[in-house]
Formats: structure tokens, sequence, C-alpha cells
């Protein structure tokens, strides 16, 4: 069962130096049950900070987050969040670190899953290898199978595929929608690449320069699957593009 997050006048500051930082303004955002929701906006926009409230692995200002309705205070299963590393435990085999979310269920339970999440994602072979055996996309494979071990109502994954070249950013984005339509669920994802982000969305959410703000909801009507050289694709990506060149960043650079 999917299940819908609701973000309600979010605001974020940071403090630098001394100098308090609005990171994201007034922040008012229906995630929709079992969607594909992107989040693209400049570096610097906060677009992983709002990612990581969703989470609970940061705190808003002021604002809520909630779950059905029911409040975000912290991390917690229904919620799993992918980096752009990939930040599986070296010393453990990919096996493991797909289990590792499901200590205290029985060795079977946790054989049984683990084996069908590796075929999902075409590592069966490499169960016993080690993180620094497989290739980066390999990687990234393992980290979604980690992360769907545990069964999460709501998938955030913040650039998953940004440090990746292209032909391997393609393909575990195919991957990607594979297992979303096998397997529904809810997924967010934050990402500045345009073209992923029409690829991959239902809907586009389209934020400002710092402090990051709503420019935009895009809901992309294209069937599936998507020709990227299309003259829509190319409609949508124009859209986007037009809102980057609007809010270009002025004044000093910050990551948040």
């Amino acid at each position: 069962m999917s299940h819908e997050l609701s973000i309600a006048d979010l605001n974020k500051d940071f403090s630098i130096k001394g100098e308090t930082r609005h990171v994201l303004d007034h922040i008012d955002l229906d995630i929709r049950a079992g969607e594909f929701l992107v989040i693209v906006g400049h570096s610097g926009c906060g677009k992983s900070t709002l990612l990581k409230i969703i989470a609970g692995l940061e705190h808003p200002t002021t604002g809520t987050v909630a779950l059905d309705g029911k409040p975000v205070t912290g991390p917690g299963p229904d919620r799993t969040m992918i980096f752009q590393e990939h930040r599986l435990f070296p010393w453990m085999s990919i096996r493991d670190n797909v289990e590792f979310g499901l200590r205290g269920r029985s060795d079977p339970e946790r054989s049984q899953i683990s084996s069908r999440l590796l075929k999902t994602v075409d590592l069966e072979e490499f169960a016993d290898a080690y993180p620094s055996q497989l290739s980066g996309g390999m990687s990234q494979r393992a980290a979604i199978a980690r992360a769907l071990a545990t069964n999460p109502e709501i998938l955030l994954l913040d650039e998953p595929f940004g440090a990746l070249d292209a032909f391997t950013k393609m393909e575990l984005q195919e991957e990607l929608l594979r297992i979303h339509a096998e397997q529904g669920g809810t997924m967010a994802m934050v990402t500045h690449d345009i073209e992923e982000a029409v690829y991959l969305a239902d809907r586009i959410v389209v934020m400002s320069s710092r402090p990051g703000k709503i420019e935009e909801i895009l809901e992309v009507q294209l069937g599936r699957p998507r020709d990227r050289g299309s003259a829509d694709f190319a409609w949508y990506k124009k859209r986007v593009y037009d809102h980057f060149i609007k809010s270009k960043q002025k004044g000093p650079e910050y990551v948040i």
C-alpha cells in the first residue's frame, strides 16, 4: 500500500559562521501515494535539505511534515533514503548489506528477501562479493536493493546517479522505473539533471534559487517508455530549463 506525505508551510534556516541563512521558504507540497515525484533546482537551493527533512534526518525551523496525517519527527522504516554515494558497508558482502535492515527476522526470511531483491537488481551472481569488487552502477543497484529490503512506504533518492557515467545512469534510470512499476510504492527524488527529471517523473517540482521556493509543479503527461528525442519531451525540458534561467543564482555560493 502506498502512502501520502504532506508538507505544510515549511521553512528551514541554518546558522553558518554566526549568520542565519534562510534555505527553504514556505514549502507546501503533497507527495501523492504511488507517484514518482522529482524535485529539481540549482545546487544550493535546498532540495537535498528538503529530502532530509522528509527522511527525518533534519528538522524544519517551522512548518510540518506528516505521513498519512502522522507527524514526521525523525527517521523511520517507513522512509528510506538512497544517497549519491552508495554508502554500503565495505566489510560486509553484498547480501549482508542488503540484509542489514532485516536484523530481528529469522535467517530463512532474511535470505528469502535478499535473494529476491538481488535478483530484482540483477546482482544475484554477486551476492558474496564486497562493495570494492563492484562497479559504481552495481553498487548503486545494491544500495537500491538494501533500501527496498525493509519495504518502505516512501523511497527517497538524493541524486543517486549523479556520479555515474551517462550510459550507466540511463541503465539505472530504466532499472528504477521497472522496480517502481513492479513494486509500486511512492518515490521522491532530487536531481539537477533536467533530462533525468523529465524521463522519470510523474510530476516535477521546480525550485528557485535560495531561499528555495516552489516555482512550479509540472505534471508530465507523457507515456512510458519515453522518447528522449521527441518534440514533447523537449517541450518539458525547455519548460524546466526556462525556470533555471530565471532563477539563476546570485550572491555567495553555499551548498546545503
